[in-house]
């Protein structure tokens, strides 16, 4: 008897079909697929069992297809790879057989198997795994989704690049906008640009476009000088608190009053600043805001230099990219070199990893204790591209480019790479543990300064180059978004970056439901990748508030009745405040708790405090736990001789 043609029947009357995944090799190589196909066939309740190169494929998914509605079973156990990747693709399977989608259990043979164990091992714990798998099954019971109201509006918070380019794909797709912007000024880090790669746009005029849409269209609500301080609810139906008040930014201010001294006519694009608001508040008020969805585009800071980090703060020769790139934008003249305050530069330095790739031992923390350790991705092509810029506009100023690495990764940025080569860009190699050294040049030196480090690109030779001017290529870091991590409780990495549910699967959606990411609040890009970020996080915010009902997985809290006497040990211990409540029990029992569902993450938290079990996370009961970790110590299941 093959296992395929296995029909045996179940104790009970559920019928589950077992599916395994080669897994292309991942799972093959170290699993014996052929085995565990045999042994899931025998478990108790199995009455089909099969096996496929590729289940997430389309034959793969119709095999269940054609399996469910030929009535061989009537719920579904896959074993592959994790369940945060294909999911999704087997519950659709089951349901367009016509099977109830959380009738499925998954079993993960990849990370949890075939990745960690090698040899007879690695097959006998894919079989306690599957048997777990089918023990669990075999309890489920049909569940439907949870349907929330949605309010058809987002919320925007961020008025750089990201957060105006989100607003506006928003507003496009029929959905009202509030644009929420903690400085006075729109465009954030883009407007500190000049011109932007690989197309050598003007940043301002780019901008000036984009803002000009967005502060035009009638949907969209901008409130500058504002920022959130308070958030409860759920998607579909948010409540947010937004406080706006006069600038508090000294900085800001002085901008603001040069502008109005000025003349500047608001909706203008300011170099370097941003756009000028319609209208900045006079005295301190707060918003309330009723949204569907929340789309954060809080953006980035570049990093600061230390004082005394490569001469930084202690020379004023010593400065950033940034600063360089505002330089060479206002001077109009050129010239053959570059001047800095009144003095030319004839040959300059650009140090390259400033605040970025950091490593324990060798980088010193910051205040806090952090460490950058991320690469900032942008920092080289931005470098490059200032190479060439500085090249064109001043032909007699020397550059040398010191760097650990170059990572040009997009689509044309190694060109740039090629062209400062061709320019006369003289690159200097050095490793992180020998760092360029900046010091004070003698005095009667012809050059204020003096750049030594060993380059590895002339096997080591140690060079000792007089420059006029150093530039450190700062990377990026996050905004300081600790208030809103708090009132939203939002997941940070290790980065201190928000984070993803999933780089891939799920790249600019939070955990919690509703929230989204767009550009650099996420990660270091470029203002392309932030845009296209921006408007994948505004194509999810519109899907989910397009129908006017947003559908939750049912993976929440329930409440038995009859058992619960309202202790509320669960309120208490519930993270999530407002999602469990004590109310007046049916029948004057007394005091009873209440799960708001569209609240719920099914963390599961309230079923342990429970003192007469009367709370349970629906398709993860007791029972079923139970049962999974019966079938684990059970009678082990050994396959048959072919």
């Amino acid at each position: 008897m093959t296992a395929e043609d296995s029909k045996k029947k179940p104790a009970g009357d559920e019928k589950v079909a077992v599916y395994i995944c080669h897994c292309g090799g991942n799972i093959s190589d170290h699993v014996d697929v052929e085995a565990l196909e045999r042994m899931a066939a025998e478990m108790p309740g199995v009455t089909v069992s099969r096996r496929n190169h590729f289940m997430c494929s389309d034959p793969g998914q119709n095999m269940i297809i054609e399996d469910l509605k030929a009535g061989k079973a009537d719920r579904i156990v896959v074993a592959s790879c994790s369940p945060a990747l294909h999911e999704t693709t087997f519950r659709r399977a089951a349901q367009r057989a016509g099977v109830n989608p959380y009738l499925y259990e998954h079993a993960n043979i990849r990370e949890q198997v075939s990745w960690v164990h090698h040899g007879d091992g690695a097959t006998a714990k894919a079989a306690a795994l599957v048997g777990a798998a089918v023990a669990k099954a075999r309890a489920l019971q049909p569940l439907e989704p949870i349907r929330v109201e949605a309010i058809r509006h987002a919320t925007v918070i961020g008025g750089g690049i990201a957060g105006l380019k989100a607003a506006r794909d928003l507003a496009i797709r029929g959905v009202k906008v509030a644009l929420v912007e903690k400085t006075p000024f729109l465009g954030g880090n883009f407007a500190k640009l000049d011109r932007v790669y690989p197309t050598q746009e003007k940043a301002g005029d780019l901008l000036t476009g984009l803002a000009a849409a967005v502060l035009a269209h009638p949907s969209i609500t901008v409130l500058t000088c504002a920022e959130m301080i308070a958030s409860e609810g759920y998607v579909g139906d948010f409540k947010l608190k937004v406080k706006r008040q006069p600038p508090q930014d000294a900085e800001d201010l002085d901008k603001l009053i040069q502008l109005k001294q000025a003349g500047t006519a608001k909706g203008t694009f300011v170099p370097f600043v941003g756009i000028l608001p319609f209208d900045v508040p006079v005295g301190e008020e707060t918003v309330d805001l009723a949204t569907g969805a929340v789309v954060l585009a809080t953006g980035f800071k570049h990093y600061t230099p230390p004082k005394g980090m490569y001469g930084y703060g202690d020379n004023p020769e010593v400065i950033t990219l940034p600063d360089l790139i505002k330089l060479m934008a206002e001077d109009t003249a050129g010239g053959g070199t570059l001047q800095v305050n009144g003095r030319p530069i004839k040959t300059m330095a650009m140090i390259r990893c400033v605040g970025s790739r950091q490593i324990p031992g060798i980088h010193e923390p910051d205040e806090k204790g952090n460490l950058n350790e991320y690469c900032s991705r942008v920092c080289c092509t931005a470098t490059l591209q200032a190479d060439r810029e500085l090249r064109e506009k001043y032909p007699e100023t020397v550059i040398y480019d010191f760097y650990r690495d170059i990572r040009a990764y997009g689509r044309g940025h190694e060109e740039y790479y090629v062209g400062a080569s061709r320019d006369g860009v003289l690159f200097v190699r050095f490793e992180a543990d020998a760092a360029p050294a900046v010091a004070r040049a003698p005095e009667g030196s012809e050059s204020p300064l003096s750049i030594t480090a060993k380059d590895t690109l002339l096997s080591g030779q140690d060079l000792e180059i007089p420059v006029d001017l150093v530039v450190l290529a700062v990377g990026m870091v996050p905004s300081d978004v600790s208030s809103i991590v708090d009132i939203m409780k939002l997941p940070v990495g290790a980065d201190r970056f928000l984070l993803e549910v999933h780089p891939k699967l799920r790249p600019v959606e939070l955990a919690t439901t509703g929230i989204l990411l767009a550009g650099t609040c996420q990660a270091p890009m470029d203002s392309t990748e932030a845009a296209q970020g921006a408007t994948a996080a505004s194509v999810k915010a519109a899907t989910i508030l397009s129908r006017g009902f947003v559908e939750l997985d049912p993976y929440v809290a329930a409440v038995n009745a009859d058992l619960c006497t309202g202790t509320g040990a669960c309120v208490e211990t519930c993270p999530h405040s407002g999602c469990i409540t004590l109310v007046d029990a049916a029948g004057g029992k007394g005091r009873m708790a209440k799960v708001n569902p569209a609240l719920c993450t099914g963390c599961g938290m309230c079923v342990a405090v429970c003192p007469n079990i009367a709370i349970e996370v629906n398709g993860w009961t007791l029972r079923q736990y139970e049962a999974m970790v019966d079938a684990i110590v059970g009678e082990p299941i050994v396959a048959e001789a072919e």
